[in-house]
């Protein structure tokens, strides 16, 4: 019989689902190699790799066999060689542009256990997709708003979300295309160096986040009264101030993100909040020329007469803060639980929070690879950005739904 390999679903899966992956026609208790690539739009390569035993029949069920020693993940992990698969080249982040195409995953099947493995068994492709089938994606340019939105199938009115990323600039689709695969009208919003936009930002201006809010409660597919804010990094912070300045606001979810305005001063009508200081002299280096930033920003709780921390105290909406306890970009686990204190002495109650072991500040939907190393947002220098391989897989697949779930409640409740 020969050896071949079974995907559940069998052609595509969504990129943020669970895929079956099994093994049939190997010899009893055989040991082999099961080895992944995917290459991102830039053509990079990326591999993750594992020792197996087959059982007594000869199938290898991934669900059922754990990983030997040796590879990239030991242990029972089914999706150990989903979230295992790291770059080739060093330093590099999985991103995704094109939404509309799929990432092409390769597994191979190699006889034994050696360094390199032995012949080549069995090889099957597989589709991770960004979008489901019905879900619409149409391009946003109304008035100075530059964005995509992502509709789920049919004509229902949907819960609505603005997706903000951190800063870089330009317009990443990805969060924003899964969560509409999970029944979320969700607007994926640029805010610099994109199209007509400014290519540098000196100030931030929250009328034009306000705009995007009008764009989403007016749209006829929008479910009203509110919307939902997910930001991360830069973005948490402006999905803050949003909450604590704007009207319609519901919900809010942060992934690591700062609790006063950072890097750029932000204005809405006759105010301003300056950034929090940096003070560079706390930065720490590595070998490699690889920097340390975490000590940077100042403490926004302890800067004497500080304008930069959001006075979040006015957000009528629901706050989610989600932080991981290794983020070496900003102190993310401190941010949040000293805000959820001072929310606390203020009297109020919306609010909750999930601390992730493990996580840094990269907190991306589940089985995007761990990107532990890389550009850090505001130097543009290569620095340490936090996280730990096992912990940050496991920290994905529960933060996504916890997300979903808190939207669901909050956007639906009548």
């Amino acid at each position: 019989m020969a050896t071949s390999i079974h995907f559940s679903p069998a052609a595509r899966s969504l990129f943020d689902e669970p895929l079956g992956i099994a093994v049939q026609g190997l010899g009893p208790r055989q040991q082999v190699t099961l080895r992944t690539s995917l290459r991102d739009e830039a053509g990079e390569l990326f591999q993750a790799h594992g020792r197996y035993q087959a059982a007594d029949d000869g199938e290898l069920d991934l669900a059922r066999c754990p990983a030997l020693p040796g590879g990239s993940f030991s242990g029972l992990e089914p999706m150990g060689l989903l979230w295992a698969l790291q770059p080739r080249k060093p330093f590099w982040r999985l991103v995704k542009k094109d939404v509309q195409t799929p990432f092409r995953l390769r597994l191979e099947v190699l006889e034994g256990h050696g360094d390199p493995p032995g012949q080549l068994l069995a090889q099957a492709e597989h589709e991770r997709l960004f979008l489901r089938d019905g879900v619409r994606r149409v391009p946003v340019r109304e008035g100075r708003i530059r964005a995509t939105l992502f509709l789920p199938p049919g004509e229902d009115l949907f819960p609505g979300i603005i997706d903000i990323d951190g800063l870089g600039g330009g317009l990443r689709e990805y969060r924003a295309s899964l969560l509409a695969n999970h029944g979320f009208a969700t607007l994926a919003l640029a805010y610099y160096n994109y199209e007509d936009l400014p290519q540098d930002v000196t100030k931030i201006h929250l009328e034009y986040f306000e705009e995007a809010v009008n764009y989403m409660l007016q749209h006829p597919q929008v479910k009203g009264p509110g919307i939902g804010l997910l930001g991360f990094s830069k973005g948490g912070d402006l999905s803050l101030s949003m909450a604590s300045f704007l009207k319609n606001i519901t919900a809010v979810a942060t992934l690591n993100g700062p609790v006063a305005n950072t890097v750029i001063p932000l204005s809405y009508k006759d105010k301003i909040i300056p950034p929090l200081p940096i003070n560079q002299q706390y930065n720490k280096h590595y070998d490699d020329n690889i920097l340390d930033f975490s000590d940077a920003p100042l403490d926004p709780f302890q800067v004497p007469g500080n304008q930069s921390l959001i006075p979040i105290e006015k957000a009528e909406a629901h706050l989610l803060f989600i932080a991981g306890q290794d983020d070496h970009v900003i102190n993310s686990e401190y941010f949040a639980t000293e805000t959820c204190k001072h929310l606390q002495a203020q009297g109020k109650e919306n609010f909750q929070i999930l601390i992730y072991p493990g996580v840094g500040h990269c907190l991306d939907p589940p089985f995007f690879p761990l990107y532990p190393i890389g550009n850090h947002p505001v130097f543009q220098k290569r620095a340490v950005l936090g996280g730990e391989l096992m912990a940050y897989s496991k920290a994905q697949v529960h933060a996504w739904p916890q997300i979903q779930a808190f939207f669901h409640k909050y956007l639906n409740d009548k």
